[in-house]
């Protein structure tokens, strides 16, 4: 069988990924995973751009393309158009990141390939959404980030705006927009009929900013930045210590008695500046100094191991090569092994969600470019002469 999956949850569905960047790869690879016969579509050799992600032997691009297959095929072409609607007679979804009037003016919007297959899940990401005044720009995650108010609140107060370390908004874009469709998958078992879903990386900013976004809709507070400490409970944040810095995130009034008596300063619950959560919102600078100062006695595992013996969360601050040094994470076993017929064993990151009886899986490395264009049009009944014509006429 052609298709490997690589688990068996999703392993009867069959999605067209039209997309690019990350956005969108990022969804089509989260059902992948979990066993989705995810048809990747790029344009032809001839006709690509520069290679996105890194190039197709990257790291990014091996990590976002995993468990996927790849076929070329011209959609500027009205044969690109025809292949493509037979590709969909028999899919299940169709995922797809084109400005929203892109893919009307080609023709395979969701009212268009609805009518070719009435099952179908169409879900579209975009930079601001399907309509209104932004619709048509150009929209990337630095840009949503800014635009859905991260920036605003990420970074040392008075610093100016920070953007987020990692494509934040390209990633939960994608995230949501798999998650629409398992969900719109589970409707169609009932109404076996499909629809359109559509996300964007501007709703998806807006969606994440969470208790910040209730602290303006419900409170008519603007947050603004607060560096390292949270911005509403203290103390949680970053501290130094004798040899670096942690973590410690302190919740709710037990946890504060535990800290102050791991801390040896139990009469910090009986303080007036500190014995309330408001009060130690307010006498923050007072509470952070007194406890630095203590913190600074001893070292990082000291404090970690008394704090978290004690009840209290507490962790070390790592780069990416410390983080997957840690005993726990190593227990987790994120790390996954794929072998790639051009660049040997590598290493990726599964996925952070543990199913007991439909696991996921990294069994095929990223494709390269068309890898498998004439194995899944033979599937979809196309002849050896065809093949070849189309080849010649530059349809792949």
């Amino acid at each position: 069988m052609p298709h490997l999956p690589a688990s068996a949850a999703l392993a009867r569905f069959r999605v067209i990924d039209l997309t690019q960047v990350r956005a969108g790869p990022t969804a089509a690879r989260q059902l992948a995973d979990w066993g989705a016969d995810v048809i990747q579509v790029q344009m032809p050799e001839h006709m690509r751009g520069d290679d996105t992600l890194g190039g197709q032997d990257g790291s990014d691009y091996q990590y976002t393309h995993r468990n996927k297959r790849s076929i070329t095929l011209n959609l500027k072409e009205p044969e690109g158009i025809a292949v493509l609607k037979k590709l969909v007679e028999k899919a299940d979804v169709i995922l797809e990141n084109f400005r929203p009037d892109v893919k009307t003016r080609l023709g395979i919007d969701y009212e268009v390939l609805s009518k070719v297959n009435p099952r179908l899940v169409y879900a579209s990401i975009s930079g601001f959404g399907q309509t209104g005044p932004y619709a048509t720009r150009p929209g990337f995650d630095q840009i949503a980030q800014g635009m859905g108010g991260l920036m605003s609140v990420t970074g040392l107060p008075g610093q100016g705006p920070v953007r987020v370390g990692i494509p934040i908004a390209d990633l939960c874009g994608g995230i949501f927009a798999a998650y629409g469709v398992t969900v719109a998958l589970l409707e169609r078992e009932a109404s076996g009929k499909g629809q359109w879903l559509h996300t964007s990386l501007l709703e998806s900013m807006i969606y994440m900013m969470d208790f910040q976004t209730a602290r303006w809709s419900v409170d008519h507070e603007v947050p603004g930045q607060a560096g390292n400490f949270h911005p509403t409970s203290i103390p949680t944040g970053v501290y130094a210590t004798k040899d670096g810095y942690i973590n410690i995130a302190v919740f709710g009034g037990k946890i504060w008695e535990r800290f102050c008596e791991a801390m040896g300063a139990p009469e910090w619950i009986a303080d007036e500046r500190s014995k309330t959560k408001a009060g130690r919102s307010v006498n923050r600078d007072w509470l952070n100094a007194e406890i630095e100062k203590r913190l600074r006695e001893d070292t990082s595992a000291h404090w970690i191991e008394r704090l978290n013996e004690a009840g209290v969360a507490c962790g070390r601050i790592n780069d990416i090569r410390e983080a997957f040094e840690e005993p726990q994470v190593q227990h987790l076993g994120m790390l996954r092994e794929v072998t790639s017929a051009r660049l040997g064993e590598k290493v990726l990151m599964g996925q952070p969600v543990t199913l007991t009886r439909t696991p996921s899986s990294i069994v095929r490395a990223a494709p390269r470019r068309g890898e498998h264009t004439e194995e899944i049009l033979t599937e979809a009944g196309y002849g050896p002469e065809e093949l070849a014509r189309m080849k010649s006429a530059g349809v792949y």
